[in-house]
């Protein structure tokens, strides 16, 4: 028997004023986004590290949350310096021995078995490699920020822009620390301003919101920081140049499942530019690269996503990257935050008032 409610006038009314407030909202955010930018980003951080500071809450048991919230930011800022420390040297090294091939490979006439040479042609004509050399060199880097420093300081107006961008992350820091400190307080106030008589769907909205963010930040960043420090492992393992690079930008990719597999022809790039350098058979390298690829994605499908993701099921792939298209699209890197919320409470409003189908 079909239980979908008639569309009544009133009913079609609703939809369309509902649509009208989620115009207005979107145009509201537009042109307040240079302010709301910074509050979202400290929201994001802070309900990233929330799970953090409910650990160190147990693990200290503080029936408060003020040194909870000062134990997780130092932890963070700890886990960053050691990351700073060991992989800034590794990425000027690499960096440096990453010019010296390219400029080997823009030079160096190489044959290797089943790829005929148009193919290295037609790379070597579309892509500017003496330019890419110039952009890793460190006298590049160096010549570069003496040019913005200087420019900065010898105009007014550029010297107040980076000290407006300099508060502005100030700002940022600000609002993490208070959220962190009234996160709960926070949702509490949330849940109470929702009228009574709509708190129960209210709820079922915001639950699957709640779960969407579950899943495409904390479960999907999780996974994704695995996946990027395995590549890297692997990469590093096999002697693949720039293979940490990679391997985190793969993990960065992976934020959107299987979006990794973009990054295939940069790896095929750089086993030429690593043949072209070394020597090393190409398709040694480029089969060593395919396996790394294999036992990630395994390791990724088969232990990571059961275990971290359970049983639940998200947003499909695609869906994921339209919406960050869209909203990107519209909204700029706030969009991008904003995005999967967005069109997770779309969906569930669909479902609840449209389609009549309420989600599980």
């Amino acid at each position: 028997m079909d239980a979908r409610q008639p569309y009544t006038f009133d009913r079609v009314i609703r939809i369309l004023f509902t649509v009208c407030t989620i115009i207005a909202v979107v145009f509201m955010l537009d042109t307040l986004k240079g302010v709301l930018l910074p509050f979202l980003v400290a929201c994001l951080i802070a309900y990233m590290l929330e799970p953090l500071v409910q650990w160190n809450m147990a693990w200290t048991r503080s029936k408060t949350r003020f040194i909870p919230v000062l134990l997780t930011l130092f932890e963070v800022c700890a886990i960053g310096g050691v990351c700073c420390v060991i992989f800034i040297p590794y990425l000027v090294s690499e960096t440096s021995e990453m010019t010296r091939m390219i400029k080997d490979y823009a030079t160096t006439q190489i044959q290797i078995p089943y790829i005929s040479n148009g193919i290295h042609e037609f790379i070597r004509s579309n892509i500017d490699f003496n330019e890419i050399s110039k952009l890793l060199s460190h006298d590049e880097w160096k010549e570069l920020i003496r040019n913005t420093l200087s420019a900065s300081w010898s105009f007014v107006g550029s010297g107040l822009g980076l000290i407006l961008g300099i508060l502005s992350w100030l700002i940022v820091i600000l609002y993490v620390i208070f959220i962190m400190i009234d996160y709960e307080r926070i949702m509490l106030s949330f849940r109470q301003l929702v009228p009574l008589r709509h708190r129960a769907r209210t709820f079922r909205v915001a639950s699957d919101i709640k779960n969407a963010m579950n899943r495409y930040f904390r479960g999907q960043f999780l996974i994704a920081c695995i996946v990027g420090i395995l590549f890297s492992i692997g990469f590093a393992i096999i002697g693949l140049p720039m293979g940490v690079v990679l391997g985190l930008f793969i993990g960065m990719l992976n934020m959107v499942p299987y979006l990794q597999l973009i990054s295939l022809p940069i790896t095929t790039l750089l086993c030429l530019v690593c043949t072209a350098s070394t020597g090393v058979d190409f398709w040694v390298i480029f089969w060593e690269s395919m396996a790394v690829y294999l036992v990630v994605q395994c390791i990724q499908d088969l232990v990571l996503t059961p275990r971290i993701m359970g049983k639940a099921m998200g947003l499909n792939p695609a869906i994921i990257l339209l919406s960050l298209s869209i909203w990107g699209s519209l909204l700029g890197f706030m969009g991008l935050i904003i995005a999967l919320p967005l069109t997770t409470l779309l969906l569930s409003y669909y479902d609840q008032y449209v389609s009549g189908n309420p989600r599980p």
